[in-house]
């Protein structure tokens, strides 16, 4: 199919019989696709949207075009879960069907009031001459399906000095009111943040532009989410435009994190340190959370746009990834995977070894796992290979001794994607004991470092039957290692 601008713009309505059906036998034919991993049951996934806990269950929307893997009209897709493990698909989606969404209901939050699951989202609208418009919408999750407020845009204009590159509406309550941050560029062309304030949900007043020290960096911000963890406050968002510098920077966009004083709401100033990239794998973007009982949870997209995935050939791209806890140490952000995904364990295999200058193809295997290896008592380089396969096919996960330095290699992951932005991620630790932390999935691969002080996220496209792991060192290291079987 050509996806010209009349097929970007078809809604689900618009389907033909048994088109759908017909994309999905192609989708569920390849290997790739994800074991326990939420994806697209057809076309493209993008953002995360309107993450919730309500009524006993776990609502996670997200951005959806079902034609195929294109960036076309977006629907939100809506998954459920009554454990955070088992998601299973809610037929209430939201459809682009009103003038203020017709060309797609871009990226936005939920919130609950009065015993109700409200989404604020971006009403995205071309022009003739193809200028873009955005309008702030509000809708609310009933029984039987979605009712978009009758008022709707709640927000239809843009504050004087914003371009129209203005959306991804996030709710948060405090003091008895709700806010909005809106991810915006201004009209000289930087990033900003734009406030606004509502006692209802449906009549919101624009209170000013969130103050922070950062001044010209990138041109566009997207996806914000501020929230407050032990009295610190925390504004995630996902800066376009930043340059790469040495091991930090180097996707195409970033998606990262300021954390300061709580966000003085009189005069809208955050003092805050620096900008924190959130993950520092290669496909890691416009992470939202959400609080249940006590913990702040996140979920992001496993994807970059402007980047040709292998799977578009088989009509889907890109998934979410596993849900992850936000906890708060010495003023930076660590992620856990959620201690839900204990249930997704099956038959646990374990290896112990002390290495010495040698590399070891374990008894272990698999293509779906959770792996967990911690080396210590090391002396120089070592670490894992991982999916291996013919061709010397391999990801590569290792502790580059000489420099301090975690170094994630996806050169000979598979079929090659993405080059453009290199195919090694680093990071600078130093640990007397350093654990790996790993969720493999079909085509993906997610790495705690230390209790997820540090994390990697990659998508990775390698041989059904490459299943290999290997264990290696260039000088001594003691490695105990733990591994489930998830699929």
């Amino acid at each position: 199919m050509t996806f010209d601008s009349k097929n970007r713009y078809r809604n689900i309505k618009d389907a033909h019989a048994d088109e759908l059906e017909n994309i999905e036998k192609i989708v569920n034919s390849d290997h790739w696709r994800q074991k326990f991993h939420i994806m697209p049951k057809t076309g493209l996934l993008n953002d995360p949207n309107g993450l919730a806990y309500f009524n006993g269950k776990y609502h996670i929307f997200f951005q959806w075009f079902p034609f195929g893997p294109v960036h076309g009209l977006k629907h939100w897709a809506h998954y459920v879960s009554e454990d955070m493990v088992s998601w299973y698909e809610d037929k209430r989606i939201l459809i682009p069907e009103e003038w203020y969404e017709s060309h797609g209901a871009f990226s936005g939050s939920a919130v609950i009031k009065d015993n109700q699951l409200y989404l604020m989202y971006t009403g995205n609208v071309r022009t003739k001459d193809n200028r873009r418009k955005s309008y702030q919408c509000l809708a609310r999750l009933e029984e039987k399906k979605i009712v978009k407020d009758p008022d709707n845009p709640v927000i239809n204009s843009i504050p004087d000095g914003f371009t129209n590159e203005f959306r991804d509406p996030k709710i948060f309550q405090k003091d008895g009111s709700f806010y909005l941050v809106i991810g915006g560029q201004k009209e000289n062309m930087t990033g900003s943040i734009a406030v606004y304030q509502s006692k209802d949900l449906h009549n919101w007043n624009f209170i000013g532009e969130l103050k922070t020290g950062l001044e010209n960096f990138g041109y566009m911000w997207e996806c914000p989410d501020y929230f407050e963890l032990n009295d610190t406050g925390i504004l995630l968002f996902c800066p376009q435009g930043l340059k790469p510098d040495k091991d930090c920077f180097n996707n195409i966009y970033q998606s990262g994190y300021i954390a300061g004083d709580k966000l003085n709401l009189d005069t809208l100033e955050f003092r805050h340190s620096d900008f924190t990239e959130l993950d520092r794998g290669f496909d890691f973007y416009a992470p939202q959370t959400f609080e249940k009982d006590g913990r702040r949870l996140m979920i992001g997209w496993m994807g970059l746009p402007e980047i040709e995935y292998p799977s578009e050939k088989n009509f889907w791209v890109h998934c979410l990834t596993i849900p992850r806890e936000l906890k708060l140490m010495n003023n930076r952000l660590v992620q856990s995977p959620a201690s839900e995904l204990k249930k997704l364990r099956k038959e646990k295999e374990t290896f112990s070894e002390n290495l010495h200058k040698q590399k070891i193809k374990l008894p272990i295997s698999g293509t779906v796992y959770e792996l967990l290896a911690e080396f210590s008592d090391f002396s120089g380089d070592f670490g894992l290979e991982l999916r291996t396969g013919p061709g010397d096919e391999k990801t590569v996960l290792w502790y580059d001794y000489k420099n301090s330095k975690i170094i994630l290699d996806r050169t000979n992951s598979g079929e090659k994607f993405g080059l453009d932005y290199g195919s090694l991620r680093m990071v600078h630790f130093i640990a007397p004991v350093i654990k790996f932390h790993i969720f493999m999935d079909s085509s993906s691969v997610e790495i705690f470092i230390n209790d997820g002080k540090e994390t990697f996220t990659a998508r990775i496209f390698p041989g059904e039957n490459s299943s290999g792991i290997s264990v290696f060192s260039t000088g001594t290291a003691k490695i105990n290692l733990s591994k489930w079987n998830l699929a």
